[in-house]
């Protein structure tokens, strides 16, 4: 197990490299910079040049992306945004605290009720209840989450006054952006979960359990479910690191001070050095949750882990 996580680790250097060369090839090919932004239109060029000198912002494409690796790689320096003075790093992990909490939140609520949701809907196939949740799942699924959350504020904000519209300070202003950064993913998990019970349960050996006169509930609970999980953990493993990389439409319109609002607002400013570090932030978070997503994998089915096995041998 140990080999696969080193292994894992190592394949992760070339798609974080891959993401520093787009990321940094798309803002430095991008017209404008940050001098024009710091300075207002009124500076003249000689006044814009000097600041692009002193941000070295004048150097060659392949000196400034080589020092920009070599500062993360060396040094674990993302620099310094242009906008507030402070470090990259210092900006990204003050609002990651509060991405992480709405992460957190969305997932649970999605994974609860989309697990459950979908394991009654499979075990009652056809009924007035798998019908409804079919029909709700398929509407969550195509919901854009931007109209959703305006409709949210407008009836329970505007309309009936029971939950604030913005913010993120107290369980009462975590409402809102939880339903409408959770509906999708909670629509995906339901339908997953009801597409992997219904071929679980027709395998011989559910048949064989509830043969030899074992409650229901246990032989769905500790058989069916079990070997469901996997394709489920894939589509809740995903969904957090989407979640996690910022939810960039749902922190903008309830304004969360998080990740997602972060990279916004500094590309807005041309605040590059935010937008870099905000980018490659997210891309290593994502691949750490597809890790752990693997890892959580070999202790639901053992299969992975005697797949794992042979396979570093």
């Amino acid at each position: 197990m140990a080999k696969f996580i080193v292994k894992r680790i190592f394949m992760m250097i070339p798609v974080l490299i891959g993401v520093m060369l787009v990321v940094f090839s798309m803002l430095y090919f991008t017209p404008g910079d940050a001098a024009d932004f710091l300075l207002g239109e009124n500076a003249t060029p000689v006044e814009k040049q000097i600041l692009r000198e002193k941000l070295k912002l004048d150097q060659p494409y392949l000196v400034q992306f080589g020092n920009y690796v070599q500062r993360i790689v060396f040094h674990g320096d993302m620099g310094t945004s242009y906008a507030t003075k402070r470090p990259v790093t210092d900006e990204l992990l003050d609002r990651f605290s509060v991405t992480l909490k709405l992460s957190l939140l969305c997932i649970v609520f999605a994974t609860a009720v989309g697990v459950t949701t979908g394991v009654i809907s499979a075990t009652k196939q056809y009924s007035i209840f798998d019908t409804l949740a079919t029909g709700v799942a398929m509407l969550g699924v195509s919901m854009p989450v931007f109209w959703l959350g305006l409709m949210l504020i407008i009836l329970f904000s505007v309309q009936l006054g029971w939950l604030p519209p913005s913010g993120f300070a107290s369980p009462k202003y975590w409402i809102l952006p939880m339903i409408t950064a959770s509906t999708n993913d909670t629509a995906t998990i339901m339908r997953m979960t009801r597409s992997s019970m219904l071929e679980v349960v027709r395998q011989d050996y559910i048949r064989t359990a509830r043969a030899k006169g074992q409650r229901e509930t246990v032989v769905i609970m500790r058989h069916a479910l079990k070997n469901a999980l996997i394709p489920i953990i894939t589509v809740a493993g995903v969904a957090f690191g989407k979640l996690l990389g910022g939810s960039v439409l749902t922190e903008s319109i309830f304004s969360i001070a998080g990740i997602g609002k972060l990279m916004i607002d500094s590309v807005k400013v041309r605040d590059f050095p935010v937008v870099q570090g905000a980018v490659l932030f997210v891309a290593i978070v994502v691949c750490l949750v597809n890790l752990l997503t693997d890892i959580v994998y070999t202790y639901v089915d053992p299969r992975m882990r005697t797949l794992y096995a042979k396979d570093h041998k």
